[in-house]
């Protein structure tokens, strides 16, 4: 899961605001309609989506830009996709699986952590490198997954409510990882700094997904009630999706934490109308963060075979070392559950690409060594859809009714 700010991307034209229309139809349109084909040929809809970013962007067609536009479009985009997917979880859920989530998470860490320093070390790449490359690999893109799970309606199944608590965890020790790596690229060393933001990061959390729901269900409707407002609910909602972001982010962990630590506290407090309406809002925004993705890949970057390979192994590792990292910690589910819960926390997307930004900022991290980033992050995103297809096979998806009515 993300845990800091998507990077912000530079535009490309400082007129480029005149022609956001034309950007926005391009965007979304593009994302839409590949989807679609992608869903007709039995591919998930959301590799279309990413695809539809390479096409746009600097790889093919070169007509949209990576920009702070769509910068903050992709970031909506995923804090309310974060908030649609609390809505629908309950918190005593995803205590039912703590135990196992925090066992997925710290495997899903320590395991690409040290592989991919490993791997950049024996390429020959210098210490810091190696370093933030090992970073890159311990994020884990919840969005990514967590979109899959909700068009698929598998939400409810129990390997996913794993996932969705692990990514929460992974959040917190991601953060630790990289503030650590940033430390040592600074050569300086806060371990009091890391451990108060850990410790203030994790009570955040857990007291929001304890007691956040048990409140707002005796809080909400007193409100409601002396508001004139028809959609008094959904915009309470709204502004507590905003304030737990702005929170999460003070407190030095991701918006879309917040956001979906917000959506699992009222998931026991709003009804169908409001999840309807959030649905609708989510609709809208995703693709920018889907199509965002893809538009960070430059194909042109990979014309040096070191480069090449080095992404080839990297990618390689990244896909591996989850899938036994987190699997093995969520192997007392059974083997079918913890090979989903493995391909799950597989995605890195655009919080891989967070890390190598930073590095390439602090003046540690060298141009190739930031395309090999990228193209992994990219990859596994890319690669995790249809991975998550085949392992949910034969589950029975819920309906929307079917969904509404369990959260």
């Amino acid at each position: 899961m993300p845990f800091v700010h998507s990077p912000a991307f530079l535009l490309p034209d400082p007129a480029a605001a005149s022609h956001l229309p034309l950007m926005l139809l391009l965007v979304f349109g593009t994302a839409k309609i590949l989807a679609e084909l992608f869903e007709k040929i039995g591919q998930p809809g959301i590799v279309g989506q990413i695809v539809a970013g390479v096409i746009l962007g600097p790889s093919v067609l070169n007509w949209v830009q990576p920009n702070e536009v769509l910068a903050v479009l992709s970031e909506l985009g995923v804090m309310f996709l974060l908030f649609r997917v609390g809505l629908e979880v309950r918190a005593s859920e995803l205590f039912l699986v703590g135990k196992t989530a925090l066992m997925v998470a710290v495997g899903g860490v320590v395991l690409p952590f040290f592989t991919g320093w490993l791997i950049m070390i024996v390429s020959g790449v210098n210490r810091i490198e190696a370093i933030f490359v090992g970073a890159a690999m311990v994020a884990t893109s919840v969005g990514i997954t967590a979109q899959f799970l909700g068009a698929k309606g598998l939400l409810q199944e129990r390997a996913s409510r794993t996932i969705l608590a692990a990514a929460v965890i992974d959040d917190v020790l991601g953060l630790l990882v990289l503030a650590a790596v940033t430390n040592i690229a600074e050569a300086r060393v806060n371990i009091l700094g890391l451990v108060t933001t850990a410790v203030v990061a994790c009570l955040f959390t857990l007291g929001i997904a304890k007691f956040g729901s048990s409140a707002l269900k005796h809080v909400v409707p007193r409100i409601e009630s002396k508001l004139s407002d028809r959609e008094a609910r959904f915009n309470l909602a709204i502004v507590f999706l905003f304030a737990l972001s702005v929170l999460a982010v003070y407190i030095g962990i991701a918006a879309i934490v917040g956001a979906f630590l917000a959506g699992l506290a009222f998931s026991e407090s709003v009804d169908r109308r409001v999840k309807d309406l959030t649905h609708g809002v989510t609709e809208v925004w995703v693709p920018f963060f889907l199509v965002g993705i893809g538009l960070q890949l430059r194909v042109s970057d990979f014309a040096h075979p070191w480069i090449l390979l080095l992404s080839l192994a990297v990618t390689g590792a990244a896909l591996i070392t989850k899938l036994i990292g987190c699997g093995a910690g969520a192997l007392g589910l059974g083997r079918k559950d913890a090979l989903r819960v493995g391909i799950g926390m597989m995605p890195r997307g655009e919080v891989g690409m967070v890390v190598a930004q930073l590095g390439l900022t602090l003046g540690v991290v060298q141009k190739p060594v930031y395309s090999v980033i990228v193209a992994m992050a990219v990859a596994t995103t890319l690669l995790a859809p249809p991975f998550l297809s085949l392992a949910f096979r034969g589950c029975t998806p819920k309906t929307a009714e079917e969904e509404f009515s369990l959260a």
